[in-house]
């Protein structure tokens, strides 16, 4: 990534300031910000029956929680169940009910697609400047 930033930017190696091109003239985000990113699009898809079966499975919505659907603010809310599990939460069923539940309620009721991406991308950049 560095090394396309310089041959884009017209940098050398040890330029000071190549992060700050990465950032505000190339819109990159960090390894972190992009693997949630990706999280983040990879449960739109699978709300709208874009994604594999087998990954929209492991999603459950918070007013689909039998006991509690009644009383959970949530439930009226997009957002899902995380589950407790002793295993890593780099899991893809723990992950994602995260990642979606950590957005704003606007953009967990998107219009579109590209309107989704680009509010993600600005929401995680955002985030990376504070």
């Amino acid at each position: 990534m560095n090394a396309t930033a310089q041959v884009v930017s017209d940098t050398g190696k040890y330029d000071r300031g190549l992060k700050t091109i990465l950032y505000y003239e190339l819109h990159w985000l960090n390894v972190h910000e992009r693997t949630e990113y990706k999280l983040g699009v990879m449960v739109y898809w699978c709300l709208y029956d874009r994604a594999p079966r087998y990954l929209a499975d492991h999603l459950i919505p918070a007013s689909d929680a039998a006991p509690r659907r009644l009383r959970l603010r949530s439930a009226n809310v997009n957002r899902f169940t995380v589950p407790r599990y002793r295993l890593s939460c780099r899991a893809f069923y723990r992950a994602d009910p995260t990642v979606w539940n950590w957005l704003p309620d606007e953009l967990r009721n998107p219009d579109s697609f590209d309107g989704f991406e680009r509010f993600l991308k600005t929401i995680f950049s955002v985030t990376l400047l504070v």
